[in-house]
C-alpha cells in the first residue's frame, strides 16, 4: 500500500464522515418542524423498538471492531462478522440510524433514516472495494465473490479461535456508539417544545 494511496483514502474517509454528518444534521433540522401522526401507544412502541435497534447496532459495531482492529487495509479479514457481510460496521450503523429515526415515533422517518444511511454507506463501500482490490489483490477479489456487500448471510458464518484488539479502539467505538443515544433526549425535547407551542408543527408523518 503506497503512502499516496493511504493518504488519498484517509482524505476520502474524512470527507465521507463530514458529508454523512451534514446529512444527519439536515435531517434533524427538518424533523424539528415535523411530528408523528401515530397514536400515542403506537408512538411509544416505535420508540421502544428503535431503542432495541440502537442497542443492537452499537453491539454489532463493537463486535466488528474486535475483528478489524489492526488489520484494516493490510489484510483480508473474513471471520466473525466479516464472514457474513463485507461491511458489518456499515450494516450495524444503519440499524442504529434506523433506531435513531424511530425516536420520532414515526415509521416513515425511521425507514428514511435507515435507507439514507444504507445508501450512503453503499456508495462508500463501492469506493473502498476498488481501493482494497488494488491493495490486497487476489485474496480480496476472492472474498468479494463469496461474501455479500451489505446484508448479512448467517449461513456462511465462520470464526476463529482467538482475536486480539486494542482496548483504546474498543472504548472509542463504544463512545462513538453512545452518540446514537443522544437522539432520545433530543427528540423528547422537540416533542415537549411542540406540545407547548414553542415550535410549530408544519407536517405530520406516519
Amino acid at each position: 500500500m503506497s503512502r499516496e494511496n493511504a493518504q488519498a483514502m484517509a482524505r476520502y474517509q474524512s470527507a465521507r464522515r463530514m458529508v454523512i454528518g451534514a446529512m444527519i444534521a439536515l435531517i434533524c433540522l427538518l424533523l424539528v418542524f415535523s411530528a408523528s401522526a401515530q397514536p400515542e401507544l403506537r408512538h411509544e412502541q416505535i420508540e421502544a423498538y428503535g431503542l432495541a435497534l440502537m442497542l443492537l447496532g452499537i453491539a454489532g459495531r463493537l463486535w466488528s471492531i474486535l475483528y478489524i482492529d489492526g488489520h484494516k487495509s493490510t489484510s483480508v479479514v473474513q471471520t466473525g462478522p466479516y464472514s457474513i457481510t463485507r461491511n458489518p460496521l456499515y450494516f450495524f450503523s444503519s440499524l442504529a440510524a434506523l433506531g435513531v429515526g424511530a425516536q420520532t415515533g414515526s415509521l416513515l422517518v425511521a425507514l428514511a433514516c435507515g435507507v439514507i444511511c444504507a445508501i450512503s454507506f453503499h456508495v462508500v463501500a463501492r469506493r473502498e472495494e476498488r481501493y482494497l482490490t488494488t491493495v490486497l489483490g487476489a485474496p480480496y477479489s476472492d472474498y468479494l465473490t463469496r461474501v455479500p456487500r451489505f446484508f448479512p448471510n448467517p449461513l456462511i458464518y465462520r470464526d476463529q479461535a482467538t482475536v486480539t484488539f486494542r482496548p483504546k479502539i474498543l472504548n472509542n467505538t463504544l463512545l462513538d456508539g453512545l452518540v446514537f443515544f443522544a437522539s432520545i433526549p433530543f427528540f423528547e425535547m422537540i416533542e415537549r417544545a411542540q406540545e407547548s407551542g414553542f415550535i410549530p408543527v408544519l407536517v405530520h408523518l406516519l
